[in-house]
Order: C-alpha cells, then sequence, then structure tokens
C-alpha cells in the first residue's frame, strides 16, 4: 500500500496503474461552477497575445528619459509617485488560486514523514492520482498544461521552497531580495527589477526561511532573529525576521553559477585586460599572499574562486568561512565553517578559533571567505609561518582604505600591540591587493591591481601595478573605460622567479 494511503474516498484506480490526466479540453466546456462562485470559464484568464506586445510601441523608460539633460532626470525622479505593488494576474495567478484550495485537502491524504523520504519526480507520480481526485471533489476540471503547473506548484510549496524556486531556477538571476511576502525584488544584468512572485503572507514566508536555514543546521525566530546559511549550490542566504524586520521576513540569496568562473572567463566579460589576467594568473600561481577588496555585490568570492585555480593541485587548501560559499576547484580542498552559540550563548566557533586550528591541520594555503574582525591578525600570523598563498577577501572601497581597515580590524580584538607593528606585520604579510567594483551600469570590474612593498616610516608603502580608468558613458548606459598597466617593474618579481614565471610576469605588468 502507498505511503499516501490516507485518502478520503475510493480514487477508483487498480494497484499499480499509473493515473490518468483525463480529458483535456476547454475550460468553458464545463458546467461545474468554481468553488468561489464564478463560472469555470473564469478559472484561467486567457495569456496575453505575445505578438500583440510585441508590436505595442515601447513606453519610454526612466532611466533613458531625459538621458541627455542630467537635470530633467532628478526631476523626474523627485516628482516620481510610489505605487503600490500589484497583485498577480494571468495563468500563474489562477493556478495560485487553485492551489490555495487543493493544499489543504492534499495535507490531509498525505503522511508527511513518508513524503520526506521520496525525491520530487517519486512525490509527483504518488500525487497526480491524488490531486486528481481532489480536483474532483472541488468539481475543477483542468487540462493537462493546468494540471502540470498546478502539480509543480504543489510539490515546490511541499519539498522545495515555493515562489522562490522559480527564482531559484532562473539561471540570469543572480540576487534575490525578499521584503516581506508582498514584494520582491531579482537582479538580472547587474540592474534590480521586481520579481512576478508573492507569499501567501508572512506565515507563509517565515516558514519558507525557516525551511532554508534549518538545512545547515541553523536557526530563525525571535530568539536569534538573524541567520546565515546557504543552499545545496552554493548560494548565500540571509535571512532577518521580525521584530527586526519591520515589513516581515527578509531573505537575501546571493546565487553562484552553477559553471565555476575563470578568469579567462572574468576576461571574456571585460572585468580586466589580458595583461591584468596574466598577471593574476601568475600571482594565484606563484603563491602569493593576495587580499581581495571591494564592496557588497562587487564580485570579491567569484574573484577569489578564479583564483583558486591557479593553485596547485598537489597543494593542501583550507578554507575558513561563517556560511561556506566557496567553491574551490581543486581535488585537495578542506572546507571548514564556524558555528553560532545555542540557546544558552555558548559552543560558538569563531573564525579565529578555526584559524588557529587550521595551523594544525597542515595546510599549505588557508582562504578565509571573508574577514571582519579580530580573525585579520591569525590570518596575517598564517602568512608569516610558513603558509604563502593565503587568501582572503573584505570590504573597502580601494587599496588604501583596505589597508586602514586590515588595520582596524586587529585593533577591535583584544590584542595589545601598537599601530606600527601592526603596519609592519601586514606590510610584510600581504603582497597584493585585488580591488574589484560593481559600476554603476550594473558591470563589475578589476580597477585596481596594488602590490603591497614594505614600510617607509609609519606608513604602508604600495605600488600600483593596473587601474581601471573612466573614460565616457555609451548611449544605453554602458559605462567606457581602459585598463592601463603603470609600467612599473613589479616588487613580487622575486616571488615569481621561484616559480619559474619571472619573464611572463615582467611582460604582463610593463
Amino acid at each position: 500500500m502507498s505511503a499516501f494511503g490516507r485518502k478520503n474516498g475510493a480514487s477508483g484506480m487498480k494497484p499499480g496503474a499509473r493515473p490518468s490526466f483525463g480529458v483535456a479540453k476547454a475550460m468553458n466546456g464545463s458546467d461545474a461552477p468554481h468553488p468561489g462562485g464564478r463560472g469555470a470559464e473564469k478559472q484561467f484568464p486567457p495569456l496575453p497575445d505575445d505578438e500583440a506586445k510585441e508590436r505595442a510601441p515601447k513606453a519610454p523608460s526612466a532611466q533613458n528619459a531625459g538621458s541627455d539633460d542630467p537635470m530633467a532626470k532628478l526631476t523626474e525622479r523627485a516628482n516620481a509617485v510610489m505605487e503600490e505593488p500589484k497583485e498577480a494576474t494571468g495563468f500563474e495567478a489562477s493556478v495560485h488560486k487553485i492551489k490555495e484550495q487543493v493544499l489543504p485537502r492534499l495535507l490531509e491524504r498525505v503522511d508527511p514523514e513518508a513524503a520526506a523520504t521520496l525525491t520530487k519526480d517519486e512525490l509527483s507520480e504518488e500525487f497526480r492520482p491524488i490531486i486528481m481526485e481532489v480536483l474532483a471533489e472541488l468539481k475543477v476540471t483542468l487540462n493537462r498544461r493546468e494540471q502540470f503547473a498546478l502539480e509543480k506548484v504543489l510539490i515546490d510549496e511541499l519539498l522545495g521552497f515555493g515562489p522562490l524556486e522559480e527564482l531559484l531556477g532562473d539561471p540570469d538571476v543572480s540576487d534575490i531580495m525578499v521584503n516581506g511576502p508582498q514584494q520582491t525584488y531579482i537582479e538580472k544584468g547587474g540592474k534590480l527589477v521586481i520579481a512576478p512572485i508573492q507569499f501567501r503572507d508572512e506565515q507563509h514566508l517565515f516558514q519558507i526561511a525557516q525551511r532554508i536555514v534549518n538545512q545547515v543546521g541553523r536557526r530563525v525566530d525571535q530568539t536569534t532573529p538573524l541567520a546565515d546559511a546557504r543552499l545545496k549550490d552554493g548560494s548565500r542566504v540571509n535571512v532577518i525576521v521580525p521584530p527586526l524586520s519591520l515589513r516581515g521576513t527578509a531573505i537575501s540569496i546571493r546565487k553562484f553559477s552553477e559553471k565555476p568562473i575563470t578568469i579567462d572567463m572574468l576576461k571574456g566579460f571585460g572585468s580586466m585586460s589580458e595583461k591584468m589576467a596574466t598577471a593574476l594568473k601568475i600571482a594565484g600561481a606563484c603563491r602569493m599572499n593576495i587580499v581581495i577588496s571591494g564592496g557588497t555585490g562587487s564580485g570579491k568570492t567569484t574573484m577569489l574562486n578564479a583564483l583558486s585555480k591557479m593553485i596547485d593541485p598537489g597543494e593542501r587548501v583550507l578554507t575558513i568561512e561563517d556560511a561556506a560559499e566557496l567553491r574551490l576547484q581543486q581535488p585537495h580542498w578542506l572546507p571548514l565553517e564556524t558555528r553560532p552559540p545555542n540557546l544558552e550563548g555558548q559552543g560558538a566557533i569563531t573564525i579565529g578559533d578555526l584559524v588557529k586550528n587550521a595551523l594544525r591541520m597542515r595546510p599549505d594555503r588557508i582562504i578565509l571567505g571573508e574577514i571582519r574582525g579580530a580573525e585579520c591578525f591569525d590570518l596575517l600570523a598564517a602568512m608569516n609561518t610558513g603558509h604563502d598563498g593565503s587568501m582572503c577577501t573584505l570590504h573597502a572601497n580601494s587599496p588604501r582604505e583596505c589597508l586602514g581597515r586590515m588595520e582596524n580590524m586587529i585593533l577591535m580584538g583584544d590584542i595589545k600591540i601598537p599601530k606600527e607593528a601592526i603596519s609592519r606585520q601586514i606590510a610584510e604579510s600581504v603582497d597584493l591587493i585585488v580591488q574589484v567594483k560593481r559600476l554603476r551600469d550594473g558591470s563589475r570590474r578589476t580597477t585596481n591591481v596594488t602590490e603591497v612593498i614594505g614600510m617607509e616610516g609609519d606608513v604602508i608603502v604600495t605600488q600600483e601595478l593596473f587601474k581601471f580608468e573612466y573614460l565616457d558613458e555609451s548611449e544605453d548606459g554602458k559605462i567606457l573605460g581602459e585598463f592601463r598597466s603603470s609600467g612599473l617593474r613589479p616588487y613580487t618579481l622575486e616571488k615569481a622567479r621561484q616559480f619559474g614565471f619571472d619573464q611572463a610576469y615582467l611582460e604582463a605588468c610593463l
């Protein structure tokens, strides 16, 4: 007997028989009224005519309007009226309305424990006859397309992340930002647009947030209203719930490409020049200590993953992160992840604890996903104790600010050493600072590659090898610029010589 045997009424099917999908006929041919009182012909509004939409003249967008006059843009922006979020309409909205009626009756017939042990495909096979039975009770007739759409929505609701599943499956979406149950934004091509999804209510959204964080052993509730998590594909998730979030549960998902990004791919995207790509490849292979600096969403993690491709396959690499999101392209790679405190506020394992423990695990390189505090000093200690080629990321707007932030983060801890000694430690440990930035047109560029030379008095001396210079803006809003080499002899040439890359490194930098 099936695990889903708790059905109300008989389905009339033989054991082992494949469920029938019925007759696919037009909706307005049914005599069965809609449970809500409307006729069946109004259950699924007709799909819009795509050809008519293409023929219709497109209205100028607010971004392009008044592009010749910058002050006209400001005037239009100042006089703009914020629109209320519109309710979803059309085919998808109709499917969701029927889902609201089917789902409660479906749950009465399903054994949740048995459902959790099945895959989505197996669950779909089990659900099909039960869904047909529920639809017959509700006197709702669906054609084949509508049945498949309803099945997918119900499976996503029970096993997946509900309305988010559609966005997670779209390869063009790089960021998902849920601002309460009625508003969701996505990033496509570096630009934010509103997504055509909504949640039933705050409770529905909160349940999905809990399902995400529970997968990685985290929790989110009123006592711990903040949580970092990750999805199975490595995408990073942040959840904040009321009372801290005043508009309801907020979920931020940073998706990562299924195909690993390489430095050559970044060069093809226009993120860097040919010479800059060559210099970064050599820096990664020659075990230079690299700090990747940039703002939120600028591509720091992507750059770190790309640089990791240059690591020798024979090296043992340890990565340490708050929420594991790095996906190194190495055979000998061990990811480590921090642990938050328990309900009593005890048992927390910090990045600093993991760095200290990593030193006893015979690593060749230690890579930190992101440093935010006093663990910066532990990373510098690792760089200075035979773990050349270590890397990390941090938030800063320029290479000079990056050095200042590293000093400040070490001073945030309980380490009682003078600032001059901290600056000297940084100067002796870090070889390169790679600055990445997301420009206002949505493109991500490597704007600076800077060497750390040493100390001059109490100031850290740097030397710029490459720089991106802004030139102009095209008619469609794309930023135009060029990557320029400073033409200086690199200070890290000696490290490249030890690996036999000195000539290639010198030619790339000059």
